[in-house]
């Protein structure tokens, strides 16, 4: 008896951890199951073993949404255990997904194959994607080909990805969409270089700015579109008209197959400004323009959109000439100019600021006549002359020569300084010299004028000695005109020829050899003086028979002069 008892007892044993033994290989592994019923907490499943298994209902949908299950429906499951003895199976079917999703994954990464995704969350260093159930890394430097300032646009949007590493025991995904894009990029490059052709307008995105230019985007090649083919207009600086991310349109201006390169221009897909810009501004025509750019040599001022004219520096003031052209006008203001002259073909404009104003020369002249009489304050002193202010803008000036008549034009130059109110006469007024002649001592008559005019070449003149020097003597006639003899004119003979015989004061007679009627000066002479009077004593006392010396005939001479004095 006792034998027959026990043998059938460890048939049961071995019968049971036969079964479960093998219900718990089922463990880890996904299985294929049909919903049996639902409770407040979890839907019963019927997945083929002696047990039935249950799934959380919070799996199949948000808290608070109905789940999205019911009874009869087939579903894939993850077995996770055995929750108690009862054989009760604990299922997933989140894992389930998921373990599904890593077998696809897994394949299309030994494939090299692009996988569907979405991101949804924001991590350090980058972003989570979701994979159809299995979770993957997306760092930020591969998000896209250049960096990108909100992802929020990509988020929550299905889209390619590629697997750059796997690894299923420590459950890490590494995924890149910016290789899918480079990928994308070559194949559009290639396509795109194969039909560019110079002409063409295309559509693209500006990529980067610089000083230079801008880089756009052509759809998987870059093209340059240089600052000044952006508009017609002046642009100083790219981001003055763009900013990255914009889209253009463009037109291929050159296009180098060997090197790739792709110039691009937008302002070739606007009617050209510079069209019968000969015909809209005539040279000689006034217009209001703005100030776009301001250098040394001048500044630019817009007359249309496109349409640039250059006033030069010198012809932007009549009287301001060694001014930077920034003191005169401001970057965006508005001025009036004058066309002055037009070449189409260099599309150059030169326009004149200062002919719409009047020439204050031209003014002075008509208002001011030679001959009248001004006031206005000494701006300057110079070495040769003073220097009248006659209004805000212009200066007179007045020579040295003309400030006195008898004192030199040094000496007379120290009777004036600075910011002293004088009054002068106009001598002359030259508009295209820009100049204008003042005199001082032109107020008052000539001292000398009647001795001038009396006073003529051959005549013989008094003099008194006023200063001897080594080369002559100086000599004043009437006490207004001065004169110079020289050293060989001071006597007939050369051993008489001595300026120190003359002294301060004395009186001589001298004959006039020239007179120089603007400087006022005589050039005189003692020896011409003698030498006349000697023929004229030959002439009035002797003859070539009459026996008489000369000695007889110049003693006779002076005698008679004498008598006559």
């Amino acid at each position: 008896m006792a034998s027959a008892t026990t043998q059938p007892v460890e048939n049961f044993a071995d019968l049971l951890e036969e079964t479960l033994g093998r219900d718990s290989a089922f463990d880890g592994s996904v299985v294929t199951g049909r919903v049996v019923r639902l409770t407040d907490e979890y839907a019963i499943v019927d997945v083929g073993l002696k047990s039935e298994g249950r799934v959380s209902l919070k799996e199949f949908g948000p808290p608070g949404v109905t789940p999205d299950v019911k009874p009869g429906d087939v579903i894939e499951l993850f077995v996770e255990r055995y929750e108690d003895r009862d054989g009760s199976i604990v299922l997933s079917r989140e894992k389930a997904r998921r373990e599904e999703a890593w077998s696809n994954l897994e394949k299309a990464f030994e494939g090299n194959q692009r996988v569907n995704g979405t991101i949804y969350g924001r991590v350090k260093g980058g972003f989570t994607v979701d994979l159809g159930g299995a979770m993957a890394f997306l760092p930020g430097s591969q998000v896209d080909i250049r960096p990108v300032r909100d992802v929020t646009p990509l988020m929550g949007v299905p889209q390619p990805f590629q697997i750059l590493k796997m690894d299923r025991a420590r459950g890490n995904i590494v995924v890149s969409r910016r290789a899918v894009l480079e990928e994308t990029r070559a194949e559009q490059r290639s396509e795109l270089i194969q039909g560019l052709k110079e002409g063409m307008i295309l559509d693209g995105v500006v990529k980067n700015i610089t000083d230079y230019g801008a880089f756009v985007d052509l759809g998987g090649v870059d093209g340059l579109l240089h600052v000044t083919d952006i508009a017609w207009k002046r642009i100083n600086h790219p981001s003055e008209a763009l900013q990255i991310g914009q889209p253009v349109r463009v037109q291929v201006i050159r296009f180098n197959p060997d090197t790739q390169r792709i110039s691009l221009g937008m302002k070739q897909l606007e009617a050209d400004p510079w069209e019968n810009v000969a015909i809209k501004y005539p040279p000689g025509a006034r217009y209001t323009g703005r100030v776009t750019n301001i250098t040394d040599y001048g500044a630019f001022v817009e007359l249309e959109p496109g349409v640039e004219g250059l006033v030069h520096v010198s012809e932007m003031s009549w009287t301001k000439k060694n001014v930077h052209p920034g003191k005169i006008v401001a970057t965006s203001q508005e001025v009036d100019v004058m066309v002055l002259d037009v070449d189409s073909a260099k599309r150059r404009i030169s326009l004149g600021l200062k002919q719409v104003q009047r020439n204050p020369w031209e003014q002075f002249a008509e208002e001011h006549k030679v001959g009248s009489v001004v006031e206005g304050e000494i701006r300057n002193i110079t070495e040769f002359g003073l220097f009248i202010g006659l209004s805000a803008d212009i200066d007179g000036m007045v020579h040295m020569s003309d400030l006195s008549w008898d004192e030199p034009g040094e000496v007379a130059m120290s009777h004036y300084e600075k910011g002293q109110v004088v009054k002068a006469k106009v001598l002359d007024v030259d508009v295209e010299k820009e100049r204008i002649s003042l005199g001082i001592k032109q107020l008052h008559e000539d001292p000398a004028a009647d001795t001038l005019s009396k006073v003529q070449k051959g005549a013989v003149v008094t003099c008194i000695v006023t200063a001897v020097q080594a080369n002559g003597i100086e000599v004043k006639v009437d006490d207004v005109l001065t004169g110079f003899i020289r050293r060989a004119e001071l006597a007939r003979d050369k051993a008489d020829q001595r300026p120190e015989r003359f002294a301060v004061g004395e009186r001589v007679d001298a004959k006039v050899v020239s007179v120089d009627r603007a400087a006022r000066k005589l050039a005189l002479t003692i020896r011409g003086r003698e030498v006349e009077e000697d023929k004229q004593a030959i002439s009035d006392y002797g003859s070539s028979d009459s026996g008489a010396s000369l000695g007889d005939i110049l003693g006779a001479a002076i005698r008679r002069r004498n008598a006559e004095s």
